[in-house]
């Protein structure tokens, strides 16, 4: 039976619980949240919805002991608004710290020996420490991260040069937030370095508009959902199906010492392998400086 879990029924955690039902994704799905009335609603809501759908799936709600043979937990647990009010997804970092290390124990508690995919913000901090706090192996337990940039990434490339972002490769790497960096020197379009198709200031012009894509829709729609949902649902079914998926998350690379926007190879025992790139010095140096900055604010929340 393939089971799933989801942590946090908000706007995105919501999305993905709606995206493994239609999808079917899921045999039983394990809905939890601080809201009880609200995830109460939402199962309601989608048993209405099942006789009407091509499948079948079993929910239950409020059941951490219910996770304890769950093949993947999502996170999406948080504070969107203080997100979106500073601009900075270190502003849910407080609240969510809180978050992760009750969600943690609990886990824990359950006996949950699956994969764990934190969406939750800051995704590279609150990952490391869903990390600490379920005691799960590192490859076990990992975040979205910078698949989401990197798709914002493709997606600008893609109108820039009228192709369809799918023909489009490359990786946005560092922290999914404001020290994160778009490496350009991995960039295809149709199999073609981006350095041979545009001019240097071509890229220097696109260089801030993934993120500037995102701000737009978190001030917009006052959150982000459907990209980020499809993400870390992406990332389950990899899981699930041992797909072997080559994506960038928030991995832990060991030659920086933190979780992390990086490429890596997802399966089923979560992260297979690291796939370590040959970037330029200066890519290399926001790596590491963007690795310090997360670093930084975990080591502020142990003191």
């Amino acid at each position: 039976m393939r089971k799933l879990g989801v942590i946090g029924i908000g706007n995105v955690g919501v999305t993905v619980a709606y995206t493994i039902v239609s999808q079917g994704i899921a045999d039983e799905l394990v809905m939890i949240d601080t809201n009880e009335k609200k995830v109460l609603a939402e199962k309601l809501d989608f048993e209405d919805a099942m006789p009407r759908m091509p499948y079948h799936t079993e929910i239950k709600i409020q059941d951490y002991a219910a996770l304890k043979d769950a093949d993947v937990v999502i996170t999406a647990f948080g504070d969107i608004t203080a997100s979106v009010r500073t601009g900075n997804r270190f502003a849910e970092l407080e609240i969510n710290s809180k978050n992760a290390a009750e969600v943690g124990q609990k886990l824990k508690e359950a006996g949950f020996k699956g994969v764990l995919i934190n969406i939750s913000n800051p995704c590279d901090a609150i990952t490391t420490m869903l990390q600490k706090a379920t005691g799960l192996p590192k490859n076990r337990v990992f975040g979205t991260g910078t698949f989401l940039d990197t798709a914002r990434m493709q997606h600008v490339v893609g109108d820039y040069l009228k192709q369809d972002s799918r023909n489009i490769d490359g990786y946005v790497l560092g922290e999914h937030g404001n020290s994160q960096f778009n490496a350009w020197s991995t960039v295809r379009a149709n199999n073609k370095p981006i350095t041979e198709i545009l001019t240097a200031a071509e890229i220097a012009e696109l260089d801030s508009k993934p993120s500037e894509g995102a701000w737009t829709v978190a001030s917009g729609k006052g959150y982000t959902s459907y990209a980020i949902a499809t993400c870390g649902v992406r990332l389950a079914q990899a899981v699930m199906s041992n797909a072997k998926l080559f994506a960038p998350a928030s991995v832990y690379v060991d030659s920086v010492g933190t979780y992390i926007g990086y490429p890596a190879i997802i399966g089923a025992n979560g992260v297979e392998d690291v796939v370590e790139l040959q970037l330029s010095p200066e890519e290399l140096t926001k790596l590491n400086e963007s690795a310090n900055y997360i670093k930084d604010h975990v080591a502020q929340l142990e003191k």
